[in-house]
């Protein structure tokens, strides 16, 4: 018979799971509630992201012509990346509420914190900040309309500094990525930061 049919035990009769899992409690316990709060507080902005790409990709800039029923801007470029970033922030915002009430559904066993958790997780971040980004475009693109050829030049400069705060963010969650993408692609994930002990 192969030695992996058997059970390994200690001298107390234990095996090694069974040491790992009740040593690891805490961990379990604390990665569950931070992962209960960091996906609740995550769905509350993607479900307010979609809310606002649902009205923004409803309502057409410059209005529809009453005789064709076409958009007034139909062939200009802004407005078509108008129409592809409020169809993506919807997307991506409804992709990442799925993703994240899939984290506050799970039974938060020790096994779901190796891959499934992770995974989850990382794909819920990045839809979520793929629809921030893509909500700003729209933005973007919309107010491009409202200033027409008078201050359209002059408005660049602010529409770079209404970005920087979804950079800074992006900036400082990039660790967290990195561990992410680590336990999830890894067998034996490193982390990215050092203990320091008491």
């Amino acid at each position: 018979m192969p030695l992996h049919f058997f059970a390994r035990h200690n001298e107390k009769g234990r095996t090694a799971k069974e040491i790992f899992t009740e040593t690891h409690t805490t961990i379990v316990k604390a990665g569950g509630e931070w992962l209960t709060n960091t996906s609740e507080s995550c769905s509350v902005v993607a479900a307010l992201i979609a809310t606002v790409a649902f009205a923004t990709s409803t309502t057409v800039p410059g209005g529809i012509k009453e005789e064709s029923g076409t958009p007034t801007l139909e062939n200009q470029p802004a407005f078509d990346i108008f129409a592809i970033a409020s169809l993506v922030a919807l997307c991506f915002s409804v992709t990442a509420m799925v993703m994240f009430l899939a984290i506050l559904t799970s039974r938060y066993q020790e096994k779901d914190f190796g891959k499934d958790l992770p995974r989850k997780l990382l794909v819920g971040l990045t839809s979520l900040f793929v629809s921030i980004a893509s909500m700003l475009v729209s933005f973007c693109a919309g107010h491009f309309f409202v200033l027409k050829d008078k201050l359209k030049y002059a408005a660049f400069p602010v529409y770079a500094i209404t970005c920087l705060p979804v950079t800074f963010f992006a900036m400082a969650q990039f660790p967290l990525y990195v561990d992410l993408i680590w336990a999830t692609y890894k067998k034996v994930p490193q982390r990215s930061y050092k203990i320091t002990p008491l």
